[in-house]
């Protein structure tokens, strides 16, 4: 069983975010991590390893630093590393992320793709299933639980306050939560393999049957208008009131902004 894992090296919001003049996010400028919904994504590939022996390689597209973030999972259990990066890619919107993931994918053999849900520095939650949609698979979303059953896999899918089961034949891809698990912590075995591993990069030429026209920040049909690292907030309003009163003035103000 092959098990392929996309993962993505997102800005740590604790140290703060950077833009670059175009609005886009200074990546090189930022303290990163690893997407928690990817990582969720992965820890379930690293029990489908546990379980039946699957081989997992994880792969990111970015800027020669997310390495980092492959290091990581190998460090956490994954066999292979396949970092994405060329200029040409850089400033890429949702769609041109996923014509390029699904370029590199086409050079794998899987059973079975997982990504995050979504990713932190975006909450789009377009880029998993637009995947499937250029390699011809089938995709379910939101995933809380995953087991294998055959050739097909059976995922418990979040929905509202209850959940689906859907069953699909493989390949398929699974977008995952970061609710899915709790991934684990890596080891110092896997910290000193991680070390020694080599990663496998891959530029524009490696990319299969994708467009020019569909790459980086030419081929993003989704323009940023403005970027800020902060939303400032208006002036808020103050009353001095006793109790009674206040009571009063609160419900009169939940009603008004239709609360209640």
């Amino acid at each position: 069983m092959k098990v392929v894992v996309c993962v993505k090296q997102v800005p740590d919001t604790k140290g703060g975010v950077k833009f670059n003049p175009d609005g886009t996010l200074d990546r090189a400028a930022m303290l990163t991590i690893m997407n928690p919904d990817d990582k969720a994504g992965l820890e379930a590939a690293l029990r489908l390893k546990d379980q039946y022996g699957a081989e997992v390689t994880v792969v990111t597209m970015g800027l020669p630093k997310a390495e980092e973030v492959l290091r990581e999972a190998i460090a956490m259990g994954a066999d292979k590393g396949i970092l994405v990066t060329d200029r040409v890619l850089g400033g890429a919107d949702t769609w041109a992320t996923s014509q390029t993931l699904a370029g590199a994918l086409r050079n794998l053999e899987y059973d079975l793709i997982i990504t995050g849900r979504q990713a932190i520095d975006g909450d789009t939650a377009q880029v998993g299933p637009q995947i499937s949609e250029h390699l011809g698979i089938p995709v379910i979303s939101y995933a809380q639980n995953i087991k294998i059953d055959g050739d097909s896999v059976i995922v418990e899918r979040q929905y509202d306050d209850r959940y689906h089961v859907l069953k699909a034949k493989m390949p398929c891809l699974i977008t995952a939560l970061a609710e899915l698990n709790e991934p684990r912590y890596m080891t110092p075995g896997g910290i000193f393999d991680a070390y020694k591993a080599e990663i496998t990069t891959w530029g524009r030429a490696d990319l299969k049957d994708v467009e020019d026209s569909n790459l980086g920040l030419k081929g993003s049909p989704t323009q940023i208008a403005r970027a800020s690292d902060k939303v400032r907030k208006g002036q808020g309003e103050k009353v001095t009131l006793d109790p009674a009163e206040s009571v009063t003035y609160i419900m009169d103000k939940l009603k008004e902004k239709h609360v209640i």
